[in-house]
């Protein structure tokens, strides 16, 4: 009795040169357009994520210094070279901190990048984001995720032999000068984690960093499982935030009590936060200990802004928790009425929630708003 028929083996052609140069081109071309659906269609057809062109850029090196997350997070996943070099002989690293990309510049230290490369002007990412950076919010955080990503604070760049710190008092720039100097001066920390979380709570971002400089865990908690980042989220510390997601702080740490960053963003209402949290792509399907996600704590609640802006996550508005209520059916049952509730339900509405889904008795959000006296909320779903 015979085997089955062997296959024969499939070969994948190579693009000839001339077609390789195309795709390579291509890819840049997206690249600087931040298109990441066509660089990663243009990745799976052959270009070459290191590939550069007569400048010296790439696809993986136009990410780093444009601040393309996900465009970075792409090229990264597809093989790019963390330590590859620009024109100026400077790494990634070096380019987005320059432009004060404090994103990118995480995803780099966590990708392994050499952190105290010294360009052709003799500058490392932390002198450039200093002497070619800004006193803003923006440097700020380039400035802290370098520190606490580990960098050298203390060497002198070779042209203008002026330190960090050194370049941001001779620029004016009180607020990198006041992060720079903690951390020069800090001293050693005896529990990075019980520090990092201590610091984290009380919103010192500053702290934060250094308790990450000196090995504290990231997603080190305390007895109650909440983490630094669950701990920044539920006291609105976005600064800290910022920091903690940059570093690679997972947005989906659950607690003893079932919560998650993410989800404490539905019951504190703050969009501030969501954002501070979305580059870090929390699961948006996680469940709270009512079983409901975000968007239901925060209807209830009349976080109208925040709802306004979750909607436009791909949250699933028509999530039913296990009490029975969708996030329009809480926002009729346990909302006031008052024009934050009936903005809510037209927001949820917009954003195809579905007024005919009943609750566990069998009670439309349409019933419910005429048996509690709701009017204008009754009117809305009416015209539905």
């Amino acid at each position: 009795m015979s085997g089955p028929a062997t296959k024969p083996s499939s070969t994948v052609q190579k693009p000839s040169a001339a077609e390789q140069a195309r795709l390579d081109q291509q890819l840049r071309d997206a690249a600087w357009k931040n298109d990441v659906k066509a660089a990663r269609t243009l990745i799976d057809r052959g270009a070459d994520v290191n590939a550069k062109d007569s400048t010296m850029q790439s696809a993986y090196l136009i990410a780093t210094s444009e601040g393309y997350l996900d465009l970075l997070r792409l090229t990264l996943a597809h093989g790019a070279e963390v330590n590859d070099k620009d024109s100026w002989n400077g790494t990634g690293l070096i380019r987005a901190a320059e432009r004060g990309h404090h994103l990118v510049v995480g995803e780099l230290v966590q990708a392994g990048v050499d952190k105290n490369h010294v360009n052709r002007i003799g500058y490392q990412a932390l002198h450039e984001a200093v002497w070619l950076g800004r006193n803003s919010a923006a440097y700020v955080d380039t400035v802290r995720v370098l520190v606490g990503g580990g960098v050298e604070l203390t060497r002198p760049s070779a042209t203008e032999r002026l330190t960090p710190l050194q370049m941001a008092r001779s620029r004016g720039y009180d607020r990198l000068e006041a992060v720079l100097v903690k951390a020069t001066e800090a001293k050693d920390v005896a529990d990075p984690e019980a520090e990092l979380l201590r610091a984290a709570d009380a919103g010192d971002a500053d702290r934060v960093a250094l308790a990450l400089r000196a090995g504290a865990d990231i997603e080190a908690h305390d007895a109650a499982k909440r983490t630094a980042l669950l701990l920044a989220a539920t006291h609105d510390r976005v600064e800290v935030a910022r920091l903690l997601v940059a570093l690679g702080a997972s947005p989906d740490a659950l607690d003893d009590r079932h919560d998650t960053p993410w989800l404490v963003t539905g019951v504190t209402g703050s969009v501030a936060m969501l954002e501070a949290l979305l580059p870090a792509n929390p699961d948006l399907t996680i469940r709270n200990r009512f079983g409901g996600v975000s968007v239901i704590p925060a209807s209830e609640r009349g976080h109208v802004d925040y709802v306004r802006r979750v909607v436009r996550t791909g949250i699933d508005v028509n999530h039913v928790n296990d009490l029975g209520w969708t996030a329009l059916l809480e926002a009729v049952v346990l909302g006031d009425g008052g024009k934050r509730h009936q903005e809510i339900v037209r927001i949820l509405l917009d954003a195809g929630a579905d007024p005919a889904i009943r609750d566990k008795n069998g009670v439309t959000p349409l019933e419910h708003a005429r048996s509690r006296g709701f009017d204008a909320i009754v009117r809305i779903l009416q015209a539905r």
